[in-house]
């Protein structure tokens, strides 16, 4: 089973429904959701999406969400080690920086997911989008 990191626009594709991407990211929950690949996020990320989401939804709704995916997903620690390493790489932006070094330290996500893919050029991991992630499976 294939453990992805899921990057925020991938979760905000599916959640501000950005047709064309929110089908590709529906379909990775779906696998998800069925326990066929297994989606792992990060604190900064969901930090991210409540507040963006939040500012087009209430607080209740925007929490609901929240529990819903995270139902379905897993969220993997960001420690001093990996906010360490973030800060000393070679990546232009902290926060991406922080997600791939949170990923590289658990060794069990070998890929991450975004449509992003140049922000992680830097990452030892597979980077890719979701809708090649879903066309290699």
């Amino acid at each position: 089973m294939d453990h992805i990191l899921i990057d925020s626009d991938v979760i905000l594709d599916f959640f501000f429904d950005r047709v064309p991407y929110s089908d590709f990211a529906a379909e990775v929950f779906t696998l998800c959701e069925s326990e066929k690949v297994k989606g792992l996020t990060t604190p900064v990320i969901i930090s991210n999406v409540y507040y963006l989401l939040n500012r087009t939804a209430r607080h209740q709704l925007v929490v609901e969400k929240l529990r819903q995916l995270v139902s379905i997903i897993d969220i993997i620690k960001i420690d001093k080690g990996v906010v360490n390493e973030a800060l000393n790489s070679k990546f232009r932006d902290f926060e991406d920086a922080l997600q791939n070094y949170a990923a590289e330290h658990d060794p069990t996500i070998k890929i991450i997911l975004t449509r992003n893919t140049k922000d992680y050029r830097h990452s030892s991991l597979s980077v890719m989008t979701p809708e090649l992630y879903l066309k290699s499976r």
